[in-house]
C-alpha cells in the first residue's frame, strides 16, 4: 500500500523535482585510501576526473600525466584515483602497497580512495552514479578497463566519460579547464 502511494504522489511531480531524490555526486559517501571519508563536496567549483587505477596495468604510466594534470590544473580540478582490481587483478595490493607504489614511482599528490568495485552487483554508490544515466542525467556507461575516465564540472554535473586509451591530458579532457 505505501508504495502505491509514493506512486500516485510523484505521478504530479516534474521531472526537475524527480531529480532532486537523486543522490547528487557531493553527497556520497567514499574513504581516501588511508580510511579517513573524503567529503566531495569541498570540490565544488572545480571540475573532478575519477580514474579507476591500477598498479599493474599497461596503462599504469597515465599516473604521470594524471600528477601533470594534477599541478598544471589543481586551481581547476581535483584528480581522484580509484583503485580498483577488477580488471585481470591488476591492482592486488592494501593501501600501504598502492600508496608506496603510487609515491615511489610517479610521485602522485593527487587524492586517492579506498580500493572499490566500479562494476557488478558490488558496484560502489560513487560508479553508480558516475555510469547510469537515471543518476548523472547525462549518459549511461560500463567500466571497460583501468584508468576509464569520468569528468564532473564544477556544479557536480557529469561531463563525459572517456576510455583508458584517452591520455588525461588530452584536449578532450584539458579544454574545460582552459
Amino acid at each position: 500500500m505505501n508504495l502505491l502511494k509514493t506512486f500516485v504522489a510523484t505521478l504530479g511531480t516534474s521531472s526537475e523535482e524527480k531529480k532532486m531524490d537523486v543522490a547528487r555526486i557531493y553527497d556520497i559517501d567514499i574513504n581516501a585510501l588511508n580510511g579517513k571519508p573524503i567529503d566531495l563536496s569541498l570540490f565544488k567549483g572545480k571540475y573532478m576526473l575519477f580514474v579507476n587505477v591500477a598498479s599493474k596495468c599497461g596503462f599504469t604510466p597515465q599516473y604521470k600525466a594524471l600528477q601533470e594534470l594534477y599541478d598544471t590544473y589543481k586551481d581547476k580540478i581535483q584528480v581522484i584515483g580509484v583503485p580498483c582490481n577488477q580488471f585481470g587483478g591488476q591492482e592486488p595490493g592494501n593501501a600501504d602497497a598502492i600508496n608506496q607504489f603510487c609515491e615511489v614511482n610517479y610521485g602522485v599528490s593527487f587524492l586517492m580512495t579506498e580500493k572499490i568495485k566500479v562494476k557488478g552487483k558490488e558496484q560502489h554508490p560513487l560508479y553508480t552514479w558516475l555510469t547510469q544515466k537515471i543518476n548523472n542525467s547525462v549518459s549511461n556507461s560500463s567500466v571497460k578497463w583501468n584508468f576509464q575516465k569520468y569528468l564532473v564540472d564544477k556544479e557536480g554535473r557529469l561531463v563525459d566519460y572517456f576510455f583508458s586509451s584517452t591520455s588525461p591530458l588530452s584536449s578532450k579532457i584539458v579544454k574545460h579547464l582552459k
